[in-house]
């Protein structure tokens, strides 16, 4: 029979306050935790998916949970382990873990962002689609530094989706291509994304002038009903033939559309945009949090990839102002090269920088609309960059 001592000595070796000071990383990685809930929660830093990252993280780094297992996947991906152990040796996280890896979070986020989106402005100046892809300037500016910095192909690629401003297509392209990136990438992404309101002003100040700022647009062209049950058809048929690796996001993201605009469909279409996102925002949080134990995250490729994702956001935003002022130019002075900034695809953060650096410079100035379509072409730009990468390295 046990004696009180070796019971409390058995409680003791099995509970993880034995085991936390064992690994000065994960005390550090609570901290870091810590650290993102408050930028999560007080300072409203993308809370959305950062507060559920932020807390996967607090838990896998918890010692003595046991909720996820690197070593699992490692094994998964050196085909020595199978999707069906996960379910006989992973944890609660490890099976959460599947709709990453498989891409079904990120896709199906594509189909709630597409249920949300109105690809009016976009229809009603096509031209838009040329800042939207100016704008993936920065993909391939840090995926060719990743590259010189000793990053294997598949992690440059991961590294340079950064760039495109959109965080689940960063986090599909991760998890199919450089898993063991996850964490950092996804962390990288969606901070960047909420510092859009400070990274992209002072760009937009340097690269355009005070009178190019005060440029006042005309009027969009009304879009009809016809015009906006095609587009989604169309761009999911063209898009898909020539890239069909971008076919999970390419697809969720027009048929969510399809849901918004085809008028028979609106409970579907609410079902996306409200309690299904909801659903796998949360998931996806978690999930991409589990990711970031110590030992893999706090490291110098973790510093790296932080400051290529910089680099990837400010190359996107200066792509998109470039072509805008030539844009400008070859209008005769109609079109204001701050929706050129826009074409990152953090809809409907940029546009919405655009429209405050206009009116502030002119503040009878009205932007949005025409920011919001090369927002919106960002996001069909960073889903085929994301395909491209996906069909030479996938």
């Amino acid at each position: 029979m046990l004696s009180v001592g070796d019971i409390l000595r058995n409680l003791w070796n099995d509970s993880g306050i034995s085991l936390i000071f064992t690994d000065w990383r994960q005390m550090a990685m609570i901290i870091v935790a810590c650290v993102l809930l408050y930028l999560g929660i007080k300072k409203k830093f993308e809370p959305l998916l950062l507060v559920g990252i932020a807390f996967g993280m607090l838990l896998t780094n918890i010692p003595g949970a046991d909720l996820y297992h690197p070593a699992l996947w490692d094994g998964i991906i050196a085909h020595t382990k199978s999707y069906g152990d996960v379910f006989t040796e992973g944890g609660f996280l490890d099976i959460l873990y599947i709709g990453v890896k498989s891409g079904l979070y990120p896709s199906l986020i594509f189909l709630g962002v597409g249920a949300m989106t109105d690809f009016g402005p976009l229809l009603a100046n096509v031209k838009s689609f040329l800042l939207g892809s100016a704008a993936q300037l920065g993909v391939y500016c840090a995926f060719l530094l990743a590259i010189v910095l000793g990053f294997s192909g598949p992690e440059a690629a991961s590294i340079g989706i950064i760039g495109g401003a959109d965080g689940p297509t960063a986090i599909f392209v991760t998890g199919k291509l450089a898993p063991h990136l996850l964490g950092p990438i996804a962390i990288a992404a969606y901070s960047y994304m909420a510092l859009i309101p400070m990274i992209q002003p002072p760009l937009m100040k340097l690269i355009t002038t005070e009178k190019e700022r005060k440029i006042k647009m005309e009027q969009l062209r009304e879009v009809s009903k016809t015009e906006k049950i095609i587009f989604p058809i169309v761009v999911a048929v063209v898009v898909i033939l020539f890239l069909p690796s971008t076919a999970p996001l390419i697809g969720c993201l027009m048929f969510g559309n399809l849901l918004r605009e085809c008028g028979v469909t609106y409970r579907l279409s609410d079902t996306a945009q409200n309690a299904l996102m909801n659903i796998v925002t949360i998931f996806l949080g978690i999930s991409v949090g589990a990711t970031t134990l110590g030992d893999r995250f706090l490291t110098v490729a973790t510093i790296k990839i932080i400051v290529l994702g910089l680099i990837a956001f400010c190359f996107s935003t200066v792509g998109g102002l470039l072509i805008g002022k030539l844009m400008c130019v070859l209008s005769g002075g109609k079109i204001n090269p701050l929706i050129g900034s826009a074409g990152v695809s953090a809809v409907p953060m940029a546009a919405r920088v655009s429209q405050a650096e206009g009116q502030k410079a002119n503040p009878s100035n009205f932007l949005l609309m025409h920011a919001m379509g090369p927002n919106v072409a960002g996001v069909i730009g960073s889903a085929v960059a994301a395909g491209f990468f996906m069909a030479i390295f996938g």
